[in-house]
């Protein structure tokens, strides 16, 4: 069939022609939006899950409802080398912008505290401020950090520049609340992998959602990370398990991944007939990711209008080799040596192979069992070796975001069938 036709969306955070098994998040947020705008309290809101089941995609839908209600919005993505201040500057610039308050004056003093927010060095309390790789910074670069915030406004002195990043968050969000709160809307700020946040970053959102709920100010803070991320919050503070309403994003049901499928390619006027749906769910287990990576495949080497199985089976390779390279490959490529040992020996001890039928190329038994976590110590009688001398290779895939803890003792790898492409790829 055409590929310049082809609906299907494999990319990183884009959205699929149908957004399908989200409703139930749609409507919940569409609630929360209205609820807030009218002074009602509502937690903020955080979704977990692997990576590849469209996590970054419903943030963005997300994000898109509050635009349509007339909220200001802005988003960031944490990383594990960056401090909130500068991002959160950044998103809420852009939120106040889409506020569009009647007042120039008003709207001129909160980013002034935006900016006062975002220019205040934290690292002068602990030391030089730093660069990449941990150098100190001169003060040529330095004052080139400090101006180059993007805000026109003169920043105020004496709000949310404390030093103290929970006083001043919470300051800051005050004021940016307020602002909103004149225009009968609300502010949402997104922020995707939220768990590479740092403990003190973490812990100011905690505190400033929680004061501002307290307030009852039109703030919404909407978190997207690892499944771990819950872990994160509540070691932060005790009451993060009331202070948002968590939403564990999970692969489709069968119902909604046919309906990824095959209202697409109705829209193109082809079909998927129902075995040839059967065999991309065999292969796909619903993840949309590779819902939308086979899909793709598929149509791209399908004769059309109607496709079958035999299409299938014959784009299947073909796109477990580009998801080799590119979902799978691109992460085993960034680990070590050691842990790529470690995560193979993670690999062995999830997997219990069942005699089966056989399967795809990348998934050689159909019915290989696995299990969503391992013992540490499982890991560790795989490669003959103490548990604790492995801590700092599991420790590293922890921070590079491969594997998770959810529990004490077990590990878990972010990326779904990491395992089986570990097995299927032997070095």
């Amino acid at each position: 069939m055409d590929p310049i036709r082809n609906p299907y969306a494999p990319g990183a955070g884009q959205r699929p022609p149908e957004l399908a098994g989200r409703d139930e998040q749609l409507r919940a947020f569409d609630v929360t939006l209205e609820r807030v705008a009218r002074g009602r309290p509502e937690r903020s809101v955080v979704l977990t899950g692997l990576r590849g089941v469209g996590k970054t995609v419903l943030l963005n839908a997300l994000r898109s409802s509050a635009v349509r209600s007339h909220w200001g919005t802005g988003k960031l993505e944490a990383r594990p080398d960056q401090a909130l201040r500068r991002p959160l500057s950044a998103a809420l610039h852009m939120a106040v912008r889409e506020l569009g308050h009647p007042q120039p004056d008003e709207v001129a003093h909160v980013l002034g505290v935006v900016k006062a927010f975002a220019q205040r060095d934290s690292g002068s309390q602990t030391g030089p401020a730093r660069g990449i790789g941990g150098r100190a910074l001169s003060g040529a670069a330095r004052l080139r950090d400090r101006w180059s915030v993007g805000i026109d406004a003169p920043a105020v002195t004496g709000r949310a520049d404390s030093g103290d990043i929970e006083i001043d968050l919470v300051e800051l969000l005050t004021d940016v609340g307020g602002l909103a709160a004149d225009r009968g809307v609300g502010v949402a700020i997104f922020i995707d992998e939220m768990q590479d946040l740092g403990p003190a970053d973490v812990s100011a959102l905690c505190a400033a959602a929680h004061e501002i709920s307290q307030t009852g100010l039109p703030v919404v803070l909407v978190g997207a990370g690892l499944p771990h991320l819950p872990a994160v919050l509540s070691a932060s503070k005790s009451y993060s398990e009331r202070l948002f309403r968590y939403s564990r994003i999970d692969r489709l049901e069968r119902a909604a991944a046919d309906v990824a499928l095959a209202s697409p390619a109705g829209d193109e006027g082809a079909s998927w007939s129902p075995e040839a749906l059967d065999a991309m769910y065999a292969v796909t287990a619903g993840y949309p990711y590779f819902v939308q990576a086979y899909g793709k495949a598929v149509w791209d080497v399908a004769v059309g209008p109607d496709i079958g199985s035999a299409d299938v089976a014959v784009a299947a390779p073909e796109a477990e080799a580009e998801l080799a390279v590119g979902f799978f490959g691109s992460r085993y490529e960034r680990a070590t040596p050691a842990e790529r040992e470690y995560l193979r020996a993670m690999a062995e001890a999830a997997y219990s192979e069942v005699p089966g039928d056989g399967g795809s190329t990348a998934y050689p038994s159909a019915l290989a069992v696995e299990l969503d976590s391992v013992a540490t110590a499982d890991v560790a009688t795989v490669l003959g070796k103490r548990p604790q001398s492995l801590s700092p290779a599991r420790d590293s895939l922890m921070k590079k975001g491969l594997v998770y803890s959810s529990e004490r003792g077990r590990i878990a790898f972010t990326v779904p069938h990491f395992g089986r492409y570990l097995r299927a790829h032997p070095e």
